[in-house]
Parts: C-alpha cells; structure tokens; sequence
C-alpha cells in the first residue's frame, strides 16, 4: 500500500525543500495527543504537559482529533514561512470551503462520500458529515456541529489556540531545533541537484522512493492514494524533529503536495529500516531451523560444521538457512584462519520490535 505522487508534469526547479513553522508545530501536537508514537520525546512531552496551562490542555483535548491521528491538510503548508504568524496568515486565506474540508477529514475519521455539493450549502452533505462526526465521540460531534454552523468562529478559535501553544511551549522548541531542520533541508536540496530526486528521497526516508520511471514518489503508507502535482509545480519537502517516526503526506485533491519526513541525528539514533526488511527479518525467525541456529549463534560464534553436528542437519542445509538470515542482516561472517564463523547480530535483532514499530508508524 502507497501514496504516489506523480511528478511527470512537475517543474523540478520549483521542488521544495525547507522547515515549517506550523508543520512543526502539528507534529509537536500530535507527539503531546500520542505520546506512545513518540518514546524518544517522553521526556519533553511529560515536561510539557505537565506545565501547560489549564485552560490550554482543555482546549487542546477539545481539538486533539485534528492532530492525533490524521493531521489536517492546513496544519502542514507547503509555502514554507518564516514564522508562525506567516504561516497562520496563509491559513486564513484559505476559502472555507477547502478548510471545512480539511477539518471534516479529521473530524470525521474517514473521508465521506464526495457530494455534488458542499456539507456548507446541502443539507444531505451536511447531516452525512454530521453523522460520521457523531460516530467518532461527543467532541468531534460538537466540534462538526459548529464548524458547519460557523466556520469563521472556528477558525478564530483555532487560529488563537494555535498561538497559545507558541507561547507556551512552540516557541521555545522550535529556535532549538530549528539549525538542525535548516541543516537537514539544505542536505537534501544539494542531494536533489547533484544526483538527482531519487538520492534526495532516499536519504530522507527508507520509506519514500522514486519509482523506475524517476515520474512518481512512491511513499510506503496505509492508503492506496495517487495524486499528482499540477503542471509547472513542484512538490514540498520539510524536516520534523518531532515528527519521527512518521512519514506524513498531503496528497488530497485541491492540496499542493507536500511530504513531511523525520530528520534525525545519525550520531545518536540508528538508520530506520524498511519494511520490507523487517517482514524479511520477521519471516527468516519465524522458520523453526533458523530459530534454533539463531538461539545457538546469539550464545556465541560457530562454523558450519559446527552448527550442523549440534542440530544433526547436513552441512548444506546450514549453509542454506544461515544464507537467509545473512541475506536480511541478522548475520555477522567472520574468518578465523582457516575457519569461517558466524554469529548472530544481537543489535539488530534488539532492534527488530522498535524497527517493527516504528515502520507500522511512518
């Protein structure tokens, strides 16, 4: 499963790539509403919600569902501001229809049904986005009832409760980080123009991909999607330091692409490994021989042989199940004079279940 950006009619000049102001503050709401998605920032979403200020938390809860589990196409531009308030500008320029939209998607929980007219002006729309709203729990009902009744207000709201949050803690977070984003978007812009997207997409994400054709980003989500970038654009690419383990895209029709990816410090957090790699990992243990030779390797090196007279299988059939555990990296080879030794990497299988995690996650 994927969204797929295809960028055929694309200018690669206007590609891209840059942090945002309001993309991070999304990604720092969403780590507060989902701290278990987020275990390396527990530390920094315990401090903080345990010294925002009352009324804030509530408001925050009340509107959590704009954030929590699918961000809102508003919450992550791709016009790349300078500051907040930039950002927030271009938020109120948006037209109520596509806000409404936008707010529905996540309120509602599912995309509803595409109505000939908008859930503004027809009253079947509107009472169809009502009851996917009432399905979802009282606040998102309350909240869909006002945004259909008074998107203006909302909007308001939402613009003051957003400002609240730089002052109580965005503020603070995103001058430390933000050196980091700058760093990481300028790598990426120079990966782009020396070798090409594809290099770019790669060292972005093992998730994200330039397919055969070098015409469409493919990134490894839970959706079937594919959308494309209007001809003579490009596409939005924007580091989160809070955002890891999540890959997020806006793809939504009327949307200009943009893909938010994690960036990392490589001194301090491993590589993230594919999905595919952790299926093929996960397969290779699940086969009871290779789980023996596994539990007999983590204890210590062994040869072949060595392997084959403990477990009373043929020198070949080791030969074969150790090849499978080396092909998906859960093997160390090593020669000892005139003997060949292999041991079970023990950091990466430590690492499979987090790996497993936080490939679900992206």
């Amino acid at each position: 499963m994927s969204v797929v950006i295809d960028v055929s009619a694309a200018d690669s000049a206007q590609h891209r790539f840059g942090p945002s102001p309001l993309g991070e503050l999304g990604a720092m709401l969403h780590a507060l509403a989902a701290p278990a998605h987020h275990r390396r920032l527990r530390e920094w979403t315990e401090a903080t919600s345990a010294r925002l200020p009352a009324l804030l938390a509530e408001h925050l809860a009340e509107a959590d569902f704009l954030w929590q589990v699918i961000r809102a196409a508003f919450l992550i531009p791709h016009t790349l501001c300078e500051s907040l308030e930039e950002d927030l500008d271009a938020v109120d320029r948006i037209d109520d229809e596509r806000f409404v939209a936008a707010a529905l998607y996540t309120t509602c929980g599912t995309a509803p049904p595409r109505p000939a007219t908008s859930p503004l002006t027809d009253p079947t729309a509107r009472e169809h986005a009502r009851a996917l709203a009432r399905t979802r729990g009282p606040n998102q009902a309350a909240f869909a009832d006002w945004l259909l009744a008074d998107p203006p207000a909302v909007r308001i709201w939402l613009r003051q409760l957003l400002q609240d949050c730089a002052g109580a803690f965005f503020h603070d977070a995103w001058q430390r980080v933000l050196p980091q984003l700058r760093a990481d978007a300028r790598h990426k812009a120079d990966l782009a123009e020396r070798r090409g997207l594809g290099a770019a997409l790669a060292a972005m994400s093992p998730a994200i991909s330039l397919d055969a054709t070098g015409q469409r980003i493919v990134v490894d989500k839970l959706q079937d999607v594919t959308t494309a970038v209007a001809p003579g654009l490009g596409v939005t690419f924007s580091p989160t330091a809070f955002g890891r383990p999540h890959v997020i895209v806006v793809h939504s029709p009327g949307w200009h692409p943009v893909i938010q990816y994690p960036t990392q410090d490589p001194a301090a957090v491993p590589e993230p490994t594919s999905l595919e790699l952790v299926r093929k990992r996960m397969e290779a243990l699940a086969h009871p021989v290779r789980m023996r030779l596994a539990r007999t390797l983590a204890r210590g090196p062994h040869t072949t042989k060595e392997l084959a007279a403990a477990w009373q299988l043929t020198t070949p059939e080791v030969s074969r199940h150790l090849a499978t555990l080396k092909k998906c990296g859960l093997l160390v080879t090593q020669r000892q004079g005139r003997y060949v030794q292999h041991r079970f990497d023990l950091d990466a299988s430590a690492r499979l279940s987090t790996d497993f995690l936080e490939a679900l996650l992206r």
